[in-house]
């Protein structure tokens, strides 16, 4: 007897299955089609366009989930059996329905194949299911909530699969074909059975189908939703959050992207942005999975089915839901580090989502604190949120013989953009102090801009103030054209970061396209190049034990990570020690996404103290930056831990200096 599988063996009355397929359709497309008017509102301003780049990163990040593996191999398993699993099953029903209508060609060898492998794939998702239960309810792991649907979706799968291999026992046992040990794990449940299976078959064959089609049908309703959706977001994602245009700018209808709607849809709950969430971790009242859960139910307007049935009245213009995580306080304990979409599987960006809801309340002036209004108020009179008059802004360099464009110095060589902090804080101005002196040292001719330096508007970017931004970045733009300045080096990472990228991306709202300089650069970088160069020479070693704080608008957002840690280890006699949280993974110093403006937030432990903690517990004699903020937010730690006399902290320019000398 050739090898096969007859479809509808003994099932009578097909047309019922029919009509209950087509009712479960009917639901999966009504869950789809509740979010289609929502998304394409979105999508007016972002173009879908064709990546291999991307393509390829869906292929390895969607198909083999390798950012879930990052960090918890586990997990990542785990996930990739039930993915697969599920796929393969669903695949092969696909399969079997193109075998009985379109071409029959399931029978033999290809038959004995197809089964060995629906085995496999229904082995795989047991597996997976009970492996994502045991993790959830036994080990309970902390970042994994316990949500009655989190209970409900993997013992459904299980049940499907062990129905599924009960069911082709039942078939096996009755029938008796030769091939039977091919369906091995089905041929074990065959010896459940006697001569009455084939009496009972039709009965479990009903309850398998029907619960198969209503899980199908329950995918659009649940956070399954992600199945789908996280592909389309995975695809469309950017590293960090996205340039936005004019049209974005002054749209009143619609506050996210397509990209970001997606992102809401493509959120599991999985937990690994909390974990790493350096505000969750210091027992602040924040969490980046709650902020996406809020957005998503305030945008969508619910995710139950009344909301669903209700949407076929007035498609896309349900009621919006209130966002519980947009109108309160808590948006502004983020400090967009990136964190938390460093380790996202599926490329959610929460402060993409932080960024829209600050903008809204800065709208609606509500839970804004008086310490950042009156930033925003100072950047809009004085060009700086210190509220210093422009003329005090290159004091600190009255010692020192430097071109300033402001009294009509020189433009040779580079053009160094001190910025607000590294100007006007009379703790951060020792950074640009050491900065000239080196750059002096090196004879590498450079100039600043003086009382002309505007801000270059970041603060305004990272709470939502996006009028002040754009006006912030039309004056530094202007400046950069009239004096055509095509090399320029910063302090402050947020410096760079915006001129870097954020000017360069939204050069279309000024007009000023191509003024962007063609050069920017971190000054550590130059550092760097400096002594590759042989510019910069160390002759007399420094015996110093020296850890490195990661600041996160220069290594998480600009993956600059190994440039200062160069200039570090090219001094003489530095013993250079690596924190346990480090690079990508490195803790936030709290400064960030606008908090140094915010006042005192109320918070028992700061993230600065745990981070200062960290770099003493690496037996260093100094913990070294390269951010102005991050500085002095650690410099306060060390005062507060009563770690000053034991833990200095310095920024790399600093650092550089004394090695040399000046």
């Amino acid at each position: 007897m050739i090898p096969y599988r007859p479809t509808f063996w003994l099932i009578q009355n097909t047309g019922l299955f029919y009509l209950i397929a087509l009712v479960a359709i009917g639901f999966f497309l009504l869950g789809m089609y509740r979010f289609l008017p929502i998304l394409l509102r979105g999508i007016k301003s972002n173009s879908i366009d064709f990546s291999s780049k991307r393509l390829i990163t869906l292929f390895l990040d969607g198909i083999f989930g390798r950012r879930i593996f990052k960090g918890d191999p586990a997990a990542g398993l785990m996930h990739l059996m039930i993915s697969w699993g599920f796929t393969g099953l669903f695949l092969g029903t696909v399969t079997l329905s193109i075998h009985h209508y379109i071409i029959d060609f399931l029978k033999g060898d290809v038959y004995i194949i197809y089964s060995v492998c629906l085995e496999i794939f229904g082995l795989m998702l047991a597996a997976g299911s009970c492996w994502a239960l045991i993790r959830r309810y036994l080990q309970r792991v902390p970042r994994l909530e316990r949500r009655i649907e989190d209970l409900i979706f993997p013992v459904w799968l299980l049940v499907i699969c062990i129905s599924g291999f009960w069911l082709e026992g039942m078939r096996l046992a009755a029938r008796q074909p030769e091939w039977a040990g091919m369906s091995f794990v089905g041929y074990g449940f065959s010896t459940f059975w006697g001569q009455d299976a084939a009496r009972h078959y039709p009965l479990f064959w009903w309850v398998h189908a029907i619960i198969s089609l209503g899980f199908i049908a329950a995918i659009p309703y649940s956070k399954l939703l992600h199945s789908i959706m996280a592909p389309a977001g995975i695809y469309l994602h950017e590293r960090s959050y996205p340039p936005f245009t004019s049209e974005d700018i002054h749209a009143d209808e619609d506050k996210f992207t397509f990209p970001e709607k997606l992102s809401l849809l493509a959120c599991t709950r999985c937990g690994r942005c909390v974990d790493v969430c350096p505000s969750a971790s210091a027992g602040e009242p924040f969490s980046p999975r709650d902020v996406i859960m809020g957005t998503k139910k305030s945008v969508f307007g619910g995710m139950d089915l009344k909301n669903h049935l209700a949407f076929i009245k007035s498609p896309g213009k349900s009621k919006q839901l209130k966002n519980d995580a947009s109108n309160d306080f808590t948006d502004w304990y983020c400090t967009t580090c990136l964190a938390c979409f460093e380790v996202c599987p599926v490329y959610v960006a929460p402060l993409d989502i932080i960024r829209e809801n600050r903008k809204m309340l800065l709208e609606e002036g509500i839970h804004v604190s008086e310490p950042l209004f009156q930033a925003l108020e100072n950047l809009y009179k004085y060009k700086n949120p210190l509220g210093i008059s422009k003329k005090k802004r290159a004091e600190w360099s009255d010692e020192l013989d430097i071109a300033d464009i402001s009294k009509k110095g020189a433009t040779e060589g580079f053009c160094y953009f001190v910025g607000c902090t590294t100007s006007m804080d009379s703790r951060a101005q020792k950074i640009a102090f050491s900065f000239s002196r080196i750059m002096q040292h090196a004879d590498v001719p450079f100039f600043i801009l003086g009382e002309m330096e505007p801000c270059c508007g970041n603060i305004a970017r990272c709470v939502g103030e996006d009028g002040l931004y754009e006006e912030q970045m039309e004056e530094c733009l202007k400046l950069f054209a009239q004096y055509e300045i095509k090399e320029l080096v910063t302090s402050s990472p947020h410096c760079f970061h915006t001129i870097r990228n954020e000017y360069a991306n939204d050069e279309v709202l000024t007009g000023h396209k191509g003024k962007v300089p063609g050069k920017i650069f971190h000054y550590s970088q130059m550092l760097k190049t400096m002594i590759a160069d042989g510019a910069i020479i160390f002759d007399k070693p420094v015996p110093s034990k020296i850890t490195y704080h990661d600041p996160c608008y220069l290594g998480r957002h600009n993956r600059i990570f190994s440039d200062p840690r160069d200039v570090v280890k090219a001094i003489p006699g530095v013993e250079f020690i690596e924190m346990t949280h480090n690079m990508v993974n490195s803790l936030c110093c709290g400064s960030g996404g606008g908090r140094t403006w915010q006042g005192d937030l109320d918070k028992d432990v700061r993230m600065s103290d745990i981070r200062i903690q960290e770099a003493a517990a690496t037996g260093a004699d100094i913990v070294v930056t390269a951010c102005p903020l991050c500085l002095l937010m650690l410099e306060d730690a060390a005062k507060t831990n009563g770690l000053e006399n034991t833990l200095r902290v310095m920024d790399l320019n600093e650092l550089v200096a004394m090695a040399l000398g000046l």
